[in-house]
């Protein structure tokens, strides 16, 4: 308690700091992660893609991140083990912020789509691990965490597949390609609507306190779909279609049809990240804030103030400003070569996985989520149509994520510990 009193002010000044960097490594890693597919397939370009993230990135964490958070994020330690050493809790959420950035960094520098989740989980497992010892861990959390490893991808690749085997069916292999892109346009820009509003209303806006039944996230879903459906298909109308000589059947056309479909998933799945992963970022930032505010109380629920949340919604921006260009190449280029139709047939496949997960509970990751949809829509092209390499070095960063997340804690914790204990 004497030290919380005595240090209480350098404590929030550094939890800010190394929130700050936290989130701007969720910027330069996961965000990018979430434009790579638009970009990738050119439907949008990077300067494009940046704007559309800043504004619905931001909106997203302002607007829909004010999460209630508890002081230990996703219940992996039990605060009840604290409450003698709340110094102990500062030491651990702050190495733990420091830790998870840092490999955050240096997966950004190499261009590897990790884990945010996964960096900030690995961080305070190993926190708890070295300051208060195994048992104290809830190794039943961690195992259906890393257990997300196989599920995310594995789910959002099948549906992935399924969404592309179905436009070329019906688009690709029809008598008239771009008669019939126009025709299923609509249905697919319903689809795009309904999904991702059910993403927000099931993981976004419990956030703001708005606690929907399943039922009415539904209704509110289908309407937001159909006033979707109509913007599009009023969007596509003004799209100048050009006849070429070399493209007979018109594919290009159809691509510039999809392009405007990509357009949409990029700011809804813009919105729905931000709303989400911000708490990755401003979760310990909280619980820091939280513990000095009350004097060393760790079992308080820690409410975020709105200037935490401008700073995690600031970091992500600045991050993907600076540094997510590397990661963006690697998902949007590195893995298969994309298109817009099969841009958006990867978007929409993580975006449905998401929501197949938030009805049922499973713990997931929307970069692992994202990267199987894009791994999914290769496949249905044939295994010639993926770059192995890349995908081995992808599988092996998400391997190292949470050891690195662990040590990098331990390692911080310690210094901390010396230096305030």
């Amino acid at each position: 308690m004497q030290i919380i009193a005595q240090h209480g002010e350098i404590f929030i000044i550094l939890a800010c700091l190394f929130g700050f960097f936290m989130a701007w490594g969720v910027g330069a890693n996961d965000v990018a992660n979430a434009m790579g597919t638009s970009v990738g397939s050119k439907a949008i370009t990077i300067k494009q893609a940046i704007i559309i993230a800043v504004i619905f990135e931001f909106l997203g964490a302002w607007l829909a991140g004010g999460e209630v958070t508890n002081t230990i994020r996703k219940g992996i330690i039990d605060p009840e083990l604290l409450q003698d050493d709340p110094q102990l809790l500062v030491y651990g959420m702050l190495s733990a912020l420091l830790a998870a950035g840092t490999w955050l960094l240096i997966a950004s520098m190499k261009g590897w789509p990790v884990s945010t989740t996964h960096s900030i989980v690995g961080a305070i497992v190993g926190f708890a691990v070295a300051g208060l010892g195994a048992a104290t861990v809830d190794w039943g959390g961690v195992g259906a965490i890393a257990a997300s490893w196989i599920v995310s991808p594995l789910l959002a690749g099948t549906v992935a597949f399924v969404i592309f085997k179905s436009l070329h069916h019906l688009v690709f292999e029809a008598r008239d390609p771009l008669t019939a892109a126009k025709r299923y346009l609509p249905a697919y820009v319903f689809l795009v609507g309904f999904v991702v509003a059910m993403v927000t209303m099931t993981k976004g806006l419990k956030h703001v306190g708005l606690d929907l039944s399943f039922a009415q996230s539904l209704v509110i879903s289908v309407i937001f779909g159909l006033l979707l459906s109509a913007i599009g298909t009023w969007m596509e109308r003004r799209v100048k279609y050009v006849e070429s000589s070399d493209d007979h059947f018109g594919y290009a056309n159809v691509e510039r049809a999809f392009g405007v479909l990509m357009i949409f998933t990029a700011c809804a799945m813009a919105f729905a990240h931000g709303s989400n992963d911000v708490a990755n970022a401003v979760g310990p930032l909280a619980a820091v804030i939280s513990v000095v505010q009350s004097g060393g109380d760790v079992e308080g629920a820690a409410l975020v103030p709105w200037w935490v949340l401008v700073l995690g919604g600031g970091g992500i921006v600045v991050g993907l400003v600076t540094y997510g260009h590397k990661v963006i190449a690697t998902v949007g280029t590195g893995i298969t070569e994309l298109t817009p139709s099969r841009g958006f047939a990867a978007t929409l496949a993580a975006a449905t996985t998401v929501v197949l997960a938030s009805g049922t509970g499973l713990p997931i990751s929307t970069t692992h989520t994202l990267v199987g949809a894009v791994l999914g829509v290769g496949l249905a092209r044939g295994m010639a149509a993926l770059n192995l390499r890349v995908i081995g070095t992808i599988a092996m960063s998400w391997l190292i994520t949470l050891p690195a997340g662990a040590g990098l804690a331990v390692l911080f914790f310690f210094i901390f510990k010396g230096i305030f204990g």
